[in-house]
This record gives C-alpha cells, structure tokens and sequence, in this order.
C-alpha cells in the first residue's frame, strides 16, 4: 500500500481577479506503517495540499495515487462533532460497524471513557480534539491525514494528546500524514519530514528520521531537531 503525490501546481482567482499560485511543486510518497509530516509556514498551502489529497479538490496541475479501496479519515483543525449527539454517537456514526471492544479501546487510550454520554457543548477543546481523533480511528482507516490536531493546546496537554496519538498510530498499520507546525511534534511522531517554502508551497528537504520513534529520547529529539534547523530554507 502506497501514497504517491506529485502535485506539480494549484491556482485560483482571487475576488479581485488575479490569479494565485498556492503550491508550485510538492513531490513525495508514502508507504504503509509510515508516518510522513509537513511542516511549513502558516498559508503557504499545507490544508489545500490535503484536500488535494483526501479527494476534496482535482482541480489542480499533477497527480496523485491513493491506494486502491483504502478507506480515508481525517482529521481537521477544528474537531467539527455534531453538538445534538453525545461522544459515543459522534464517533458511531462515522463508524457504524466498529466492535465495542474496538471502540473501548480507543476511548480507553484517550481517556473517554467517563465522557461517553457528554455532548460536544459540555467538552474542553483537548476532549473535543480526542473525540475527533477516536472518530478517525474508529473508521480503521488505511489511510489518515491528521490537519494540525494539537493546535491551540497548552505545550502539557498537547504533549499527553501527542503520545496517545503515537500510541494508536502504533496499534494500527497505515499511512498518515500530520501537518504541524510544532518541530517538536514532527520529530516526535514523525518517520518522514516533508520542510515546505512560503507560498506557493514547494518541497524544500524529505528528511528521514532513521531512530524509530518508540526508541526517540530527548537527545535523540533535540539532535535531530538541530540537523534541521541547520539546513537551507532558502529557495534554489
């Protein structure tokens, strides 16, 4: 199983008239058991890319080859529940046919357990965010796109939220792709590291990380982390 991207070009019309390039050349795949992350500034075009790759927009230059029947869950910036349906209902409902054992186990690993009957209005973000991630796992997806999940939490919660996610990427073999712009969540959960210029987005490294992320210390993090910070961002 096998994500191929080659996303040579993507434009449109602003409401003034003018055309706008948003990615001017992204090249990559992925394979399954991988864990590829984005990382690039804010607006150069990371979310269009994942539309592009999630099915949502074809209106663009290039190609992309999703495996064939792979099932796709994503999730987005905003966890985006339905407010009138509990947790439970929330994620069922993406997920019809997931087993009680199954769904037990990942509201176990996000600590949802005491939040089954809760409605979306009566959750903090972070529960909101572990919500949206069991839905997308419930799905037992072949392939995932996860759009900046750890956006707007304290570096403590958003630090829990990043383990329970590496936990259950583990659990699971399949492709996923984490757009951050935490370089410490990269590193962290991360096999790949796509580093992207200012819009219009184009690849600028494919960093492998070759320490497997469950043997990653904080000096192996904080080394690697240096590698990058010491490579060429400017464009050639």
């Amino acid at each position: 199983m096998r994500l191929e991207v080659d996303i040579r070009s993507k434009s449109f019309t602003s409401a003034n008239g003018k055309r706008q390039e948003v990615i001017g050349g992204i090249a990559f795949a992925l394979q399954r058991g991988e864990v590829g992350v984005v990382v690039g500034p804010s607006g150069c075009g990371k979310s269009t890319m994942l539309r592009i790759l999630a099915g949502l927009d074809s209106d663009y230059q290039g190609h992309v080859a999703r495996p064939d029947g792979a099932r796709l869950a994503m999730v987005f910036q905003e966890p985006r529940l339905l407010p009138w349906r509990s947790v439970e209902d929330n994620v069922r409902l993406a997920a019809p046919d997931v087993t009680d054992d199954r769904l037990a186990a990942i509201f176990g690993v996000l600590e949802l357990d005491a939040h089954r009957t809760h409605f979306p209005g009566e959750l903090s973000l972070g529960l909101a965010r572990r919500v949206a991630l069991a839905r997308a796992f419930a799905v037992e997806p072949d392939f995932l796109i996860l759009d900046e999940p750890l956006a707007s939490l304290d570096d403590a919660l958003a630090a829990r939220l990043r383990d329970e996610i590496a936990m259950l990427v583990a659990s699971r073999p399949m492709i996923t792709l984490l757009v951050t712009h935490s370089m410490d969540d990269a590193v962290r959960l991360g096999d790949r590291i796509f580093l992207l210029s200012a819009r219009p987005a184009r690849l600028l490294h494919a960093v492998p990380i070759e320490v497997p992320r469950a043997q990653r210390s904080n000096d192996a993090v904080a080394a690697i982390k240096a590698d990058l910070a010491r490579r060429d961002f400017s464009m050639s």
